[in-house]
């Protein structure tokens, strides 16, 4: 369901993307293409470089040994003694970090490169003696500056992709207890970093196609992770990505090992922190798993797209960002209109026996995967289509709405939003969102009849507020937010008014009243305008349902809600179009930090809406 304030997404700052790519990506001239992608898609960018490959070329130019030490457990570790950090710092700053510079740099990029030791901006503790192997003895290393992180500067990294286009850090980092640098691995850097951020997606790339099965055998990819799976097929260097994969399922980011040197996951292995209680959850759990906060649906849309493939779907990422999904050719068309993206605020996906809690899996992922599970099994007989479409920016702007509207013509349209399985949603209220804005010179408050900007929002505001009472009383206005301030010899003031539009008061007929009120010298602008909308439980798609309630022995509720949702968007420009809202959950929970869903709720809504799609086809 939509947000009631559009600025509600621009609170929270562009998604973040944490990459950490090996010494032998860097080579990989498409790797920093993909990298400009991401960036033109408004994402921030943090990129930890590992230096395996520019330290052997460093240490060769000043033809100096690279030690290694040999742990018990057969895994090998660069040594690093004090007297080695320069060493290994040098060959980070002359060539592996240059190297990033300059391929992003000419790409229009703008870069911060430097060790992560800079100004602290990650902090580790050293670690303790090794035990290694050496001529088949053990004997203890006491002197290796190697650390494991304690501390990442949230603060100053946020500042720093705030205002360039890609940070990129490296090893070594700053000891916190004030000694030599540490050395620390790079992968676990990059996971240490994207929790300690809240980063949206980790991606650690390396040059095979993710974790494979066989490291020995052409293909083999494993896709899918659980923690504490994937150790078992890890070999060499794959172990630390892995362990740090995990590390990174501590937090709320979705995790991948992507490759051979792309970012590109059709190959990758994903790690999954939540596995679902039972098979026909898995894709309800790892939806809700993939961030998706406005604006940031992509990596969404593009797994969504390859479930569709693997289950014969005819689907495609539109123009706009959509996932549109379609079964059948025929004349009737029916559209399933979810929407991709969630509001802000994440925390780490769980199951608590049935109950999946996690942001976005009431509104509305849950409605969208029942959408796609329900088209995926459908038989659409050859006079009828039937579509589903997972839309992008619906808790903001409604682009993805919009363009379904100018792109996909329906004779009947259900919307994902939560219903709740025994109800059905029949209507939404309209939104009309205003904009009061005045500057004007500053009068003396201690002039008789002087007015300050504060005077005359207020005085406008209560006008508002009167003239929409007067057109419907069931109409609803709120104020979200208001200043009111002197510059020097002006005053400013502007305030961002909500106006929820009941269905039978015509948004035109609102705006004309607005805009014949005597504001001046406010200026009245209309940032959003979509009217209300409701469809007559005669009609035959509320019908159709009806009739599978009755089938699962429901007997429903109807709602008309003051809420908004994509339904609103649609009736712009989609007169007498039957349309609906169902789905999964209770819209109490949306927006909130409690959402959570039981499986039954789950899969009482599907058993539900394929009767009612199967039902609609029949008819």
């Amino acid at each position: 369901m939509s947000a009631a304030p559009s600025e509600t997404a621009r609170a929270r700052d562009a998604a973040l993307y944490v990459l950490k790519l090996g010494s032998a990506t860097l080579a990989h001239e498409s790797l920093f293409d993909e990298i400009l992608a991401l960036r033109r898609r408004g994402a921030r960018l943090l990129v930890i470089a590992g230096g395996a490959a520019g330290i052997t070329e460093h240490y060769a130019r000043i033809a100096r040994e690279v030690r290694m030490l040999t742990l018990r457990s057969g895994d090998t570790v660069r040594y690093c003694p004090p007297a080695e950090l320069p060493h290994l710092l040098a060959a980070y700053e002359q060539l592996t970090l240059p190297r990033v510079d300059d391929a992003l740099t000419r790409r229009g990029l703008s870069v911060f490169a430097a060790p992560a030791r800079t100004a602290g901006l990650v902090r580790a503790t050293a670690v303790g003696p090794l035990r290694v192997v050496e001529d088949g003895r053990t004997r203890v290393v006491r002197d290796q500056r190697a650390g494991r992180v304690s501390g990442v500067d949230a603060a100053r990294l946020t500042d720093l992709l705030a205002t360039f286009d890609v940070v990129c850090l490296s090893p070594p980092v700053a000891d916190a207890d004030g000694g030599v640098a540490l050395n620390v691995d790079a992968d676990v850097l990059a996971a240490e970093a994207a929790r300690a951020l809240d980063a949206d997606h980790l991606r650690l790339v390396t040059g095979t196609a993710g974790l494979l099965a066989d490291p020995e055998a052409e293909g083999g990819t494993l896709r899918d992770m659980l923690p504490g799976q994937g150790q078992r097929y890890a070999r060499g260097r794959m172990r630390h990505k892995v362990r740090a994969a995990e590390i990174a399922l501590g937090g709320t980011c979705d995790v991948a090992i992507t490759g051979p040197h792309t970012l590109d996951t059709t190959r990758a292995t994903r790690f999954w922190r939540a596995p679902a209680p039972s098979p026909d959850l898995e894709l309800l759990s790892r939806a809700v798993e993939l961030s998706s906060v406005s604006h940031d649906e992509r990596e969404l849309a593009e797994y969504l797209a390859g479930w569709c493939a693997a289950h014969e779907l005819d689907a495609e990422i539109d123009a706009a960002g959509n996932l549109v999904a379609t079964r059948g050719t025929g004349p009737r068309r029916l559209l399933l209109l979810g929407h991709l993206d969630t509001v802000p605020h994440r925390w780490p996906v769980r199951w608590d026996g049935d109950v999946l809690t996690g942001r976005g899996c009431v509104d509305a992922k849950a409605s969208l995967v029942t959408y796609l599970r329900t088209l995926a099994e459908l038989e659409v007989p050859d006079d009828a289509q039937v579509r589903v479409i997972g839309a992008v920016q619906e808790e903001i702007t409604g682009a993805g709405a919009f363009h379904a509207r100018d792109h996909y013509p329906a004779d009947a349209v259900v919307i994902g939003e939560p219903s709740g399985a025994g109800a059905l949603t029949i209507g939404y209220y309209g939104l009309v969102k205003l904009r009061l804005s005045m500057s004007e010179h500053t009068e003396h408050t201690a002039g008789k009849g002087a007015r300050t900007a504060g005077d005359r929002m207020v005085e406008g505001l209560r006008a508002v507020r009167a003239a929409v009472e007067r057109l419907n009383p069931d109409a609803l206005t709120a104020v979200l937010g208001i200043r009111a301030l002197n510059r020097g010899d002006v005053q400013l003031g502007e305030a961002t008014v909500d106006v929820r539009v009941p269905p039978g008061l015509a948004v035109d007929d609102l705006l004309a009243a607005l805009r014949a009120l005597p504001l001046a010298p406010l200026a009245l602008d209309v940032v959003r305008a979509t009217p209300g909308v409701s469809t007559a439980r005669s009609s035959p798609l509320v019908k159709v349902f009806q009739r599978a309630f009755r089938a699962a022995g429901t007997t429903p509720r109807f709602l008309l809600k003051k809420g908004s949702s994509d339904m609103n968007t649609l009736a712009t420009t989609w007169h007498d179009i039957p349309m609906v809202a169902y789905g999964p959950g209770d819209s109490k929970l949306d927006h909130t930090p409690h959402e959570e869903l039981d499986a039954a709720e789950f899969r009482a809504a599907g058993t539900i809406l394929t009767a009612a799609v199967r039902g609609w086809c029949a008819s």
